[in-house]
């Protein structure tokens, strides 16, 4: 375990974060508890939870027979991340929703909270609130007094850190621009289709780390399409792969955390959750590395679509905080 543990970073707060973690969206009831549990006695200390993901209560009761009094980890050895939702950006929503994820979670406080995305919903209990047409209701409130709301989330003591999700690099400066609390973490799509470089190296200039969600390209996600890549099948990996006798999949963990990028792979088999932790006890070569991030395509494939007269279109790209307008 020690080669893990010490396979972290430092936030800006000066607190650590380790540099891998498991990610439980898409994770079914039933199962999430499990994959908790496996992470942990696998050596995982950092867990990447949202409300959004509806399995937040059955993590926490994974971690509660995991950590706590008379068990071998302790509250404060787990990194433990959750997120706000879009129908809660309202200042007077923020704690209330943090509470309820606490609660959920059966945990005290949170490591790391995140705005999950910088557009909002219509307030109110309804996640996807929508018109009669089935178009959504969105909200115009400015990210940045929901920001105002979660700088005192720290001051309480109910959060550690602080940070955004799915903002692009404008976005980061406009909350950089008015908090007193600064963003410690960024966390993004990015596998070698989406490298993120400029972004990589906006979140270095100001001090934030940035975290890749869906590395291995989401392969289980609902609106798939039949003939898009598929980085797990790229001929790059398999080469490295063969050559260092690791899975495709290992190849492409070592290559964000070993540019510094936190990563959070999710799997609810114990097999894949172990094998996603393997990955410091190789190094690529300076060349591979390169090798690997020129497969960048700018190829997202998180971005939530619906049909509209027959085409498949992004479903929030008309929203004035839609975050992928701008080219990072």
């Amino acid at each position: 375990v020690s080669c893990v543990m010490s396979q972290t970073f430092f936030l800006n707060t000066g607190r650590k974060m380790p540099l891998l973690g498991l990610g439980t969206w898409k994770s079914e009831p039933g199962k999430v508890k499990q994959a908790v549990i496996w992470a942990l006695e696998a050596g995982y200390r950092h867990i990447d939870c949202a409300t959004i993901y509806g399995n937040e209560v059955e993590i926490g009761e994974g971690l509660q027979e995991t950590f706590g009094p008379g068990k071998v980890l302790r509250r404060e050895d787990v990194f433990v991340t959750s997120k706000l939702w879009n129908n809660q950006h309202h200042p007077e929503d923020v704690e209330p929703a943090l509470l309820k994820t606490l609660k959920d979670l059966k945990l005290e406080y949170l490591d790391l909270y995140l705005i999950h995305w910088p557009y909002a919903f219509q307030q109110g209990d309804a996640p996807f609130p929508k018109k009669e047409d089935g178009t959504l209701l969105y909200d115009d409130i400015d990210y940045k007094l929901t920001w105002a709301s979660m700088e005192k989330l720290v001051e309480k003591g109910l959060v550690r850190s602080i940070g955004l999700s799915n903002f692009n690099s404008r976005q980061i400066d406009d909350v950089l621009s008015v908090a007193s609390i600064k963003p410690t973490v960024l966390q993004v799509e990015s596998h070698p289709y989406l490298t993120q470089v400029e972004l990589l190296a906006h979140c270095r200039d100001r001090g934030l780390v940035l975290t890749a969600y869906s590395p291995l390209g989401s392969p289980d996600r609902a609106w798939k399409h039949p003939d898009e890549p598929v980085v797990l099948q790229e001929p790059v990996m398999a080469a490295l792969a063969e050559k260092y006798k690791k899975s495709p999949a290992q190849i492409i963990l070592r290559w964000q955390t070993q540019r510094g990028v936190v990563t959070i792979p999710k799997s609810v088999t114990e097999s894949r959750i172990k094998e996603n932790m393997q990955v410091f006890d190789f190094t690529l070569e300076a060349e591979e590395m390169k090798n690997i991030t020129a497969l960048n395509r700018g190829w997202r494939y998180i971005v939530p679509m619906i049909q509209v007269e027959g085409e498949r279109v992004p479903r929030d790209a008309g929203h004035p905080h839609y975050p992928f307008n701008d080219p990072y």
